[in-house]
């Protein structure tokens, strides 16, 4: 039972980033072989699970801002795995994975899962799996934030 005097020690977005380099460490070096990072693994992830998507909703989806995800495309299609081509109409596009980004995706989720079962045994599933239920609802109370509110905040 929580403590109702409880109170946080220490600045939460510093604690998140450290776990944060932590995990993404342990799977970096899992992924690593398969010559991908892992930003790349699940942007490929996302576009051959959602794809053809326009880019504003594959930002969208994957909770990043368009910039970031142009930045993010860039080496993959520049490596023949994703393709940025014409939409429905003049002004829209759409990003597609190509036959070699499903194979480069099917490669490195092998090695992804290493990643995932090596955090699953370090720190126990149902651990994991609280964890995630934990993300899940802070994630999902953080949604509706205004931008000027988390600015302020």
């Amino acid at each position: 039972m929580e403590s109702a005097d409880a109170q946080p020690q220490g600045c939460t977005n510093f604690k998140l980033r450290q776990l944060l380099r932590s995990v993404s460490r342990l799977y970096d070096a899992e992924i690593a072989p398969a010559g991908l990072k892992t930003t790349q693994y699940s942007l490929l992830s996302h576009v051959l699970a959602l794809g053809p998507i326009a880019p504003s909703a594959l930002a969208d989806r994957m909770g990043m801002d368009a910039s970031t995800l142009t930045r993010n495309l860039r080496p993959l299609i520049d490596k023949g795995w994703v393709l940025q081509g014409p939409g429905a109409d003049a002004r829209s596009r759409l990003v597609t994975i190509t036959p070699a980004g499903t194979a480069k995706q099917a490669e490195a989720r092998q090695h992804w899962k290493r990643a995932q079962l090596a955090l699953n045994q370090r720190l126990g599933a149902a651990r994991v799996a609280q964890l995630h239920a934990l993300m899940d609802d802070v994630q999902q109370g953080l949604q509706d934030l205004p931008a000027t509110e988390a600015a302020s905040a």
